[in-house]
């Protein structure tokens, strides 16, 4: 079975953020090197807002001191929480590209699609997007490797047709796209794509702070990071 089942009366996306107001103190005599890390980590890298209070008591003078100090600072703390506080929507969309076992960026570009498969859970995800909608792909853990416009709607992937042909009868850099003896349910699912630019995962493009997270498709709503990629992959806004 599987450790997450979206319940049968539910349908849609899960929230993009949950409690966005919220934040979080850690109150500590001392704090070990790798809960420092994983603090500093949350907030500079996520905006997160989080942060650590140092208490430390002692005596002088006959007489009992309390002292405190933050581990950031937490004005600093405060401006990044308040950048990541939901925006309004871009128009453009986030797609991870789930490079991998299943999936070759060389075969995206060449047959112009996107794709996510391994569950209903995840290929579902692709449902969102719509033939017009605009898109920057990203590479897990390394950057925005493509741009690109919508051009048919989420199909199987052996239903997907290219201008040579039936998708699984070209050539593939990764035939595992396939996933030969796999329930239906389990199956690729491809959205059309025209790529406008992309470039290869070596020179994927990021900048500390930019959006991302493990969503398979929602809305970019982080300005910096829009900004950013305009500019990056030359996208004529209005074209």
């Amino acid at each position: 079975s599987r450790l997450f089942q979206q319940p049968a009366n539910l349908r849609g996306d899960y929230p993009e953020r949950l409690n966005a107001s919220h934040s979080m103190l850690i109150v500590a005599s001392e704090l070990d090197a790798a809960s420092r890390r994983i603090v500093e980590y949350l907030s500079e890298e996520h905006g997160l807002a989080i942060n650590t209070a140092f208490f430390n008591v002692f005596e002088a003078d006959g007489r009992e001191w309390l002292t405190t100090d933050f581990l950031l600072d937490q004005d600093e703390v405060e401006e990044r929480s308040e950048r990541k506080v939901r925006a309004p929507w871009s128009g453009y969309y986030f797609v991870n590209a789930g490079l991998g076992e299943h999936r070759s960026w060389e075969d995206m570009k060449r047959y112009g699609f996107i794709c996510a498969g391994g569950g209903e859970f995840y290929s579902k995800r692709l449902q969102q997007l719509s033939v017009g909608d605009e898109v920057f792909v990203y590479d897990k853990g390394n950057g925005y490797i493509g741009y690109g416009v919508v051009t048919s709607e989420v199909v199987p992937a052996a239903e997907f047709v290219t201008p040579d042909g039936p998708l699984f009868d070209q050539p593939l850099a990764e035939p595992r796209m396939k996933r030969p003896g796999a329930a239906p349910e389990e199956a690729e699912h491809v959205v059309g794509i025209d790529w406008r630019k992309t470039v290869d995962p070596s020179h994927a493009k990021r900048f500390k702070g930019a959006f991302a997270n493990q969503n398979i498709v929602c809305k970019l709503r982080d300005e910096a990071t829009v900004d950013f990629l305009i500019a990056e992959f030359d996208v004529e806004q209005g074209a």
